[in-house]
């Protein structure tokens, strides 16, 4: 079994984890959890999203959050953003590193961004020049690569279709989500075999759902095929609200642990992750669910 040596974890929680929490989140907790996780070694954390209030209320603090935080060095802080307005707000709060956002489904690109995929990219050139411009390196996100929840099964062929054109304009990184949890390994296999004839699998980035219990054999599968990066969100956090029926995210403390059994390095302390996850925990008033987390917390 072949397997790498080392991979990195991007946290999403405090951004992709909390968008979807109703209660709004005081900024001085959301900066305490972002903190706490900065300690733990971990690279890179999407902190927040500088999209619109209407859209997102839970993240109508972006800009004071991402001024709030106390930066390490070393770890690159990151935030989604859908347009030129949200590029001017995060680049303005000091961002290192941003996102945009598209899917391998029309439908799902319709309700999740309100325009075509073609449309979504569109919007994502001129963002994608400006923070190029000013030295900041572009995520983009291709989500729903198994299953959308509107229209059901996606061919891998769709996802590379998807990825081309972002290539095309220029992003510098491709992160794969798995929007529903809806992914087998075998699903692993097809996808990569696909998008790795356009970028060098090791290249790519996972982000996968744990919907239905498959995400830490999904991330097994997809580290036996060369990836080394993936998403993962503290304790669990976190869902999609334009996604029915997707649970949490991946949960950090699952893949932390599948990899110290491995023997995979990560860099990141676990129980570092797991001291951050009460923060939020208590914030939002319910048990996270991730596994690891749950029994690390009750050790």
């Amino acid at each position: 079994m072949t397997l790498p040596e080392r991979i990195q974890l991007t946290e999403v929680g405090p951004r992709d984890g909390l968008q979807n929490e109703p209660e709004i989140i005081p900024a001085s907790v959301k900066i305490d959890f972002i903190d706490r996780l900065s300690q733990s070694g971990l690279l890179e954390i999407e902190a927040t999203a500088c999209v619109s209030p209407r859209w997102v209320p839970q993240l109508s603090d972006a800009v004071e959050v991402l001024k709030g935080i106390h930066r390490r060095d070393g770890v690159v802080y990151s935030a989604l953003v859908p347009n030129m307005e949200g590029w001017q707000r995060a680049s303005d709060a000091g961002v290192d590193k941003i996102s945009v956002f598209t899917a391998a489904s029309e439908t799902f690109s319709r309700k999740n961004t309100n325009g075509s995929i073609e449309e979504t990219i569109e919007r994502f050139m001129p963002v994608t020049a400006a923070a190029h411009d000013a030295g900041c390196r572009v995520r983009a996100y291709v989500s729903c690569i198994v299953v959308c929840p509107y229209e059901g099964a996606v061919r891998p062929e769709q996802v590379a279709s998807v990825v081309k054109r972002l290539l095309d304009i220029g992003v510098d990184e491709i992160d794969l989500g798995d929007t529903v949890g809806a992914a087998t390994p075998a699903d692993m296999d097809s996808i990569l075999s696909e998008v790795g004839q356009l970028v060098p699998v090791q290249d790519l980035v996972m982000h996968l759902h744990d919907t239905r219990g498959m995400a830490a054999a999904c991330c097994l599968r997809a580290m036996q095929l060369g990836i080394s990066r993936f998403d993962a969100s503290c304790g669990g956090l976190g869902g999609c609200p334009y996604a029915p029926g997707a649970s949490g995210n991946l949960a950090t403390g699952d893949l932390l642990y599948l990899c110290e059994g491995l023997g995979v390095q990560t860099g990141v302390d676990r129980q570092i992750t797991t001291e951050a996850g009460r923060i939020i925990e208590e914030a939002i008033g319910r048990p996270l669910t991730g596994r690891t987390y749950r029994a690390d917390s009750s050790s």
